[in-house]
């Protein structure tokens, strides 16, 4: 049964904290998962960490579903934070700028992230001026503001605060992205941690302590076992293992562990990554409350 069938979730009331797992993906191109994704939904205000390849049309197929707050096109999405400089997770950058702009969004963007990112900003504006200038010059007449973004490079510390959310980022370890970020989010009923892409890190435990969901990318011993050793040094060195993650989740005691992410780095392009056995090793360690994140299901 997936999160967004469960009685528990769908009847979480409007203004109460949701999470929206829109893409839960890998860069390897998966049809069934758009890349990395999260929106968090805090009295029907949207939050979203990430903008991995078709952000925006998960975005959709989740308005589509229920969750309005979104707004069609992600046109209500005004305030947005990166973990890491990794393609996969910023691909969809040209499109969380454009796309809600031209659906209706008159305000800017705010972006926080990581040493980079506002060079990537100011590049992807040049790189759509002429699309930029006709939108706004043209028979449509966009407001300008719609796709201007406000972009922040963060240090760790609390990065964001509203009446909504209190939001810290926190440094993770992902080999050469040495400027990579988790982040917690406090809410009015719901403290949400995510890990971005990461190996085990002190920092992620200290801020982790008693969340009430814990999102966190994971690879299976069982594919481990099955790739090069390059792979394996890859994986050891950018991610955390099924094991590793039962260790942190036996620590922190999370009220629910969602796994995203799961890397298959040094598989086969037609290789499953098998979903059970990730869980299966996660469960004979660990005996809370753990699930499988799929695109669009909400927690």
């Amino acid at each position: 049964m997936s999160a967004t069938q469960m009685p528990q979730d769908t009847t979480r009331s409007n203004g109460s904290t949701r999470v929206v797992m829109l893409g839960t993906g890998t860069p390897r191109p998966d049809p069934n998962r758009s890349g990395p994704a999260t929106a968090i939904v805090v009295n029907d205000t949207p939050y979203l960490i990430d903008f991995g390849a078709g952000v925006i049309r998960r975005v959709t197929a989740a308005y589509e579903k229920g969750v309005a707050a979104l707004g069609f096109g992600g046109v209500s999405i005004k305030t947005v934070f990166l973990t890491h400089m990794h393609s996969d997770h910023t691909i969809g950058y040209p499109d969380l700028i454009l796309t809600p702009w031209t659906m209706g969004r008159c305000e800017p963007l705010a972006v926080y992230g990581p040493r980079g990112i506002a060079a990537m900003t100011e590049h992807i504006l040049k790189a759509w001026q002429v699309d930029i200038d006709g939108r706004v010059s043209g028979l449509s007449r966009k407001n300008p503001a719609g796709c201007k973004v406000n972009a922040h490079e963060i240090a760790p510390g609390v990065v964001h605060r509203d009446r909504n959310v209190t939001v810290t980022a926190f440094p993770v370890r992902h080999e050469e992205m040495v400027d990579s970020f988790g982040y917690r989010f406090d809410t009015p009923d719901r403290a949400i941690v995510i890990s971005g892409d990461t190996t085990p890190t002190q920092a992620l435990l200290d801020h982790s302590r008693g969340c009430d969901v814990l999102i966190h990318e994971a690879y299976s011993m069982e594919t481990y076992h099955r790739v090069s050793p390059l792979a394996q040094e890859y994986r050891r060195r950018h991610h955390t293992s099924s094991i590793e993650l039962a260790a942190i989740a036996n620590e922190v005691k999370p009220g629910l562990l969602v796994i995203y992410h799961r890397s298959n780095m040094g598989g086969a392009a037609v290789s499953v990554d098998s979903e059970d056995a990730l869980l299966d090793e996660i469960r004979d360690i660990y005996k809370g409350r753990v699930v499988a994140g799929h695109d669009l299901d909400v927690f």
